[in-house]
């Protein structure tokens, strides 16, 4: 079993910047991929950025250029810095995980992007 707590969600005008944080109950070095995915209402859940154990990482387009995401495996802790943020980029935000074979989800934060 593995838990996931996101936290650093919340309002904030257009233009402006949030950093996300999510963190693992069990050590993440060992896990390959570290992902945050986003749901905005009445819309399916997106890909935003994944970050593997490498450090290669992928984003959505429509998020390239202005949000970052990154891991800090002593701390068992990935981050999604987020930089010039629209009100398109309103919605829950998901950590994700898969471990040993099992996709895992935190319960989320909510981003709301004012104009």
């Amino acid at each position: 079993q593995v838990q996931l707590v996101e936290s650093g969600g919340g309002l904030v005008q257009a233009g402006g910047s949030l950093r996300l944080s999510c963190g693992a109950s069990i050590s993440i070095v060992s896990i390959y991929r570290m992902g945050w995915y986003r749901q905005a209402p009445g819309k399916e859940r997106e890909l935003v950025a994944v970050v593997t154990t490498g450090g290669s990482t992928t984003y959505a387009e429509s998020v390239k250029g202005r949000f970052t995401i990154s891991r800090d495996n002593a701390k068992n802790t990935v981050y999604l810095q987020m930089n010039s943020l629209k009100p398109e980029d309103t919605a829950g935000y998901y950590c994700t995980v898969v471990y040993s074979g099992i996709r895992y989800w935190g319960r989320g934060t909510q981003v709301t992007v004012s104009s």
